[in-house]
Formats: C-alpha cells, sequence, structure tokens
C-alpha cells in the first residue's frame, strides 16, 4: 500500500447566520448549540477517517468556521492555524443584511463572457480575487510536510478547495459549483507513486445522522 497525502476538508456548522436568515459571506457570526452539536459529531468522524498524528488543522479565521475549528482541534489535540484568505466570498454591502435585501438587488453573472470579474452586487468580491486567494493558501497548505490536513472552511470556498486540488486552472473556474452542507466533510487523497489526486468523498454527511 502507498502513503497517502490527504487533505479533508470541512465546511463550517450551523451558525447564527444561518438561523437569522441574513447575509453570510464576511459577517461574522459564531456557531448555534445546534451547530456546537454537528461540530462534535464532526470531531468524532474525524478521529475514525484520520488516526494518524501527522496532522495540521487549518481554518478561517471567521467565528463560524474557527468555532468548528477548535471542536476537532480539542478532540484529535493538534492547534489550529487560522487564516483570512480561507473565509468565505465577500457580498460587500449585503454582508449582515437579510437574504430578501441581497434577492432584490442581487445581479446574476452572464451566461457567457466574463464571469471572473462579476459582481453580484455592490462592493462583492469577484469569483477572481476569491478563487486566487484560495488557490494561494492551499498551495501553502499542501507544501507543508504533513501527510494529512484538515481546512475547515465555508460552503462556496470548497468549490475552489476542489478546483484547485484537481489542477483546474483559475481562469477556467467562472462556472464550477460543487454543493455543500453545514458541517460537511469532504476528502480529498493524493496517492505517493502516482501523485494522482481523488476526491474520495464529496460533502458527506452522514455523521450527521443520529438516530
Amino acid at each position: 500500500m502507498t502513503d497517502m497525502k490527504t487533505i479533508v476538508v470541512v465546511s463550517h456548522a450551523q451558525s447564527q447566520h444561518h438561523v437569522d436568515k441574513v447575509v453570510g459571506g464576511w459577517h461574522d457570526t459564531g456557531l448555534t448549540d445546534f451547530g456546537k452539536n454537528q461540530a462534535q459529531l464532526t470531531a468524532d468522524r474525524i478521529k475514525e477517517i484520520l488516526p494518524t498524528h501527522d496532522i495540521k488543522i487549518y481554518s478561517s479565521d471567521l467565528k463560524r468556521a474557527y468555532e468548528t475549528a477548535e471542536v476537532i482541534s480539542a478532540a484529535i489535540e493538534v492547534p489550529v492555524a487560522s487564516s483570512e484568505a480561507l473565509r468565505e466570498i465577500s457580498y460587500g454591502k449585503a454582508e449582515g443584511q437579510p437574504q430578501a435585501w441581497l434577492d432584490e438587488r442581487f445581479i446574476p453573472p452572464p451566461k457567457t463572457g466574463n464571469r471572473m470579474d462579476h459582481l453580484v452586487c455592490e462592493g462583492a468580491e469577484s469569483r477572481r480575487s476569491f478563487a486566487e486567494r484560495i488557490y494561494r493558501v492551499m498551495d501553502e497548505i499542501y507544501s507543508t510536510d504533513f501527510s494529512s490536513n484538515i481546512v475547515i472552511s465555508h460552503g462556496f470556498a470548497l468549490t475552489f478547495i476542489i478546483s484547485w486540488w484537481i489542477g483546474l486552472p483559475k481562469e477556467k473556474a467562472d462556472y464550477v459549483n460543487f454543493a455543500s452542507s453545514p458541517a460537511g466533510i469532504t476528502f480529498l487523497s493524493e496517492d505517493d507513486w502516482l501523485h494522482n489526486r481523488s476526491v474520495k468523498y464529496l460533502n458527506n454527511i452522514d455523521h450527521l445522522q443520529i438516530e
């Protein structure tokens, strides 16, 4: 059996902005009690799938992601390194506003043409800027000597983490989208022989199904 390099990506657990039905982005809210329970269930699953101690944890510095990371950190006894680069895409003036507020002002990207520099609302971050910072931080994470890395980030960020993982050029990421759920786990692996990369599973939430 060959050694594997793995990256486990966790979308943060349920946040207060979900309950309040306001726009997230960089709007900084912590986990709900339900979200804290989701984070614990996620931590328990990660202990099962990553038995090695050769692990590093990276997290978005926003509360909802970092609080998720802290629960995982306590479970596997590995410290967390936070990074602004792992934040969700910014929605500019819409952040913290009711979702209906954004819905009324949302500018959908064009079907064809320049989608990478499109802004969905005033002050929002472009897809290009978002992809560039995610690709950059993932390059840094991948370059470490740890065999396993855990990355706690956000829903839309997962799309660009996977795009980076499979080697999709940033300029070709204008249509790609991967769905995610709060506390969903995505398992990325690379073999140490051919260096092929796979998405072992995407947005798995089996660990959240409590009988």
